[in-house]
C-alpha cells in the first residue's frame, strides 16, 4: 500500500465515522422492540448487538463486492468522490437521528455515492441496472415482505398460544425475542457492515493501493466491523424510542415475530447480494406485528413522517454529496473545506440535540403524539354512555329569581 495517499487516509478516516453513525443510528433495527417490551434492559440490549455486530462482519462480503464493484463505474472514481459521497451520508444519519426518524443508513450511502458520481463523472457512471435490480427494488419490497410475514407470523402466534400459560408463554416469547434479537444484530453487521467496506475499498481501487476487482482486505473488515459496534454500544435512543414506542404497542409475541421476520429477510438478502436497507425490513416487520394482534394499531402519524424520511433519502444525500464533490473539484482548499463543514455541522447537531437528552434512562418513554393521531382522537366520538353526563354537566343553570325586597319582609 505504497500509494496510500493523504486523501486516501481522510477517506478511510471518514468511511469509518459514517459507519460509527450507521451503528448508533441503526441499533434501533435490532434492539428497538426487545427494549420497548422489557426483554432486555436498555444498556444490555446494546451491548449484545455491538458483539453481534462485530462478529457479522466477518460473514460475508457479498454486499460490499456489490458496492465497491457493481454499483458505480470504479475506473473514473476519485477518492475526492467518495470523500463527498461520505460527506452526504453522514449528514443524512445524523439529521434523521436528531429528529428520531428511522431513514435507511444504507440508501444515504448509495445515494452519497450516486450524487457524487454522477457530478464528477456524468450519469455514466451509475449502472443504472444494479441500483434498480439491487437497491430500488428491495427497498420498496423489503417492508412490505417483512411486513406481511410479521403480521402472519404474530396471528399465527396468539392462536398457537391461546391455551398457553400466561406467565410461562410470556417468559418464552421473551427469550425467543432475545434469540431473534440477537439474529437481527448479526443479520445487521453481516449487512451494513460491509456497506462500509465496499466503500473503503472502492476508495482504495481509486487511489491505486489496491487492484481492481479485489475484495475487501482483512483490516478494512475488521476496523468496519470495530466502528459499527462502537457506534451500536453508544445507541441511538432517539430512533429506539421511535421505533420501540413510536409505531405501535408490542407485546412480547409480536415482538418475538417482529424481530424473527426482520432477520429472515436481512439474511437472505445479504446471501444474495442485495444491498438491503434493515431499517426498511424492521420498520416494516414492527408495522406488520402491531396490525396483527387484535386490537393493536399503528400510529400512522410517526409512520408517515418516516415513509416521507424513506422517500428524500437517496435524494437528499445525492444532493448534498453532489455539491461537496464541486468544492472538492476546486483543489485541495475546497477538500479541506468540506472536511471543515463537515466537523462543524456534526458538532451542531450535535450540540442541538443536547437542548433534549433521550438515553438509557427515558428510552422506554412514550413518544409525544404526532399531528395525525392528535387530530383522529379530537374527532373519535367517546364511548357510549358518557354524551348524557357530559350534557348534563354542561346544561345551564336555571337564571335565579328576583330577591325580595326589604318591604316585602
Amino acid at each position: 500500500m505504497e500509494n496510500f495517499s493523504l486523501i486516501l487516509a481522510i477517506v478511510v478516516v471518514t468511511a469509518l465515522a459514517f459507519d460509527f453513525t450507521n451503528g448508533f443510528h441503526d441499533t434501533a433495527n435490532a434492539m428497538a422492540t426487545t427494549i420497548s417490551t422489557g426483554a432486555l434492559k436498555p444498556k444490555v440490549a446494546v451491548a449484545m448487538s455491538a458483539v453481534l455486530n462485530l462478529v457479522g462482519a466477518f460473514l460475508s462480503v457479498e454486499v460490499a463486492n456489490t458496492i465497491s464493484k457493481g454499483l458505480v463505474d470504479e475506473t473514473g472514481i476519485r477518492p475526492e468522490v467518495i470523500f463527498a459521497a461520505l460527506v452526504g451520508a453522514i449528514l443524512w444519519n445524523l439529521l434523521t437521528w436528531l429528529v428520531g426518524l428511522p431513514s435507511s443508513s444504507s440508501h444515504a450511502l448509495m445515494g452519497g455515492l450516486i450524487g457524487a458520481a454522477i457530478a464528477s463523472a456524468g450519469v455514466g457512471a451509475v449502472h443504472g441496472d444494479v441500483l434498480v435490480t439491487k437497491v430500488l427494488l428491495p427497498a420498496v419490497a423489503a417492508p412490505i415482505v417483512a411486513g406481511v410475514a410479521a403480521l402472519l407470523a404474530t396471528r399465527l402466534t396468539y392462536v398457537f398460544g391461546r391455551k398457553a400459560d400466561g406467565e410461562a408463554a410470556k417468559k418464552g416469547y421473551r427469550a425467543g425475542q432475545i434469540a431473534s434479537a440477537g439474529l437481527v444484530s448479526l443479520a445487521h453487521g453481516t449487512n451494513d457492515a460491509q456497506k462500509t467496506m465496499g466503500i473503503i475499498t472502492l476508495a482504495l481501487v481509486a487511489g491505486g493501493a489496491l487492484a481492481p476487482e479485489s475484495d475487501p482486505p482483512t483490516w478494512v473488515i475488521l476496523s468496519a466491523g470495530l466502528a459499527i459496534a462502537l457506534g451500536t454500544y453508544l445507541g441511538g435512543w432517539r430512533i429506539i424510542r421511535t421505533m420501540g414506542k413510536g409505531l405501535t404497542d408490542l407485546q412480547p409475541q409480536q415482538g418475538f415475530a417482529a424481530q424473527t421476520s426482520a432477520a429472515t429477510v436481512i439474511l437472505a438478502s445479504s446471501h444474495l447480494g442485495f444491498s438491503l436497507s434493515t431499517t426498511h425490513s424492521v420498520s416494516g416487520s414492527v408495522m406488520g406485528a402491531g396490525l396483527g394482534r387484535k386490537g393493536g394499531v399503528v400510529r400512522w402519524s410517526t409512520a408517515t413522517r418516516m415513509f416521507v424520511a424513506w422517500a428524500l433519502t437517496l435524494p437528499a444525500a445525492a444532493l448534498v454529496a453532489a455539491l461537496a464533490e464541486y468544492v472538492t473539484g476546486l483543489g485541495s482548499w475546497g477538500t479541506a473545506a468540506v472536511a471543515v463543514f463537515l466537523v462543524a455541522s456534526s458538532f451542531a447537531i450535535w450540540k442541538i440535540s443536547r437542548r433534549e437528552i433521550v438515553d438509557h434512562t427515558n428510552v422506554t418513554d412514550d413518544e409525544p403524539a404526532g399531528v395525525v393521531t392528535t387530530a383522529m382522537a379530537a374527532v373519535t366520538p367517546p364511548p357510549a354512555g358518557t354524551v348524557t353526563e357530559d350534557l348534563a354537566v354542561t346544561l345551564p343553570a336555571p337564571a335565579p329569581g328576583p330577591e325580595p325586597s326589604k318591604a316585602a319582609v
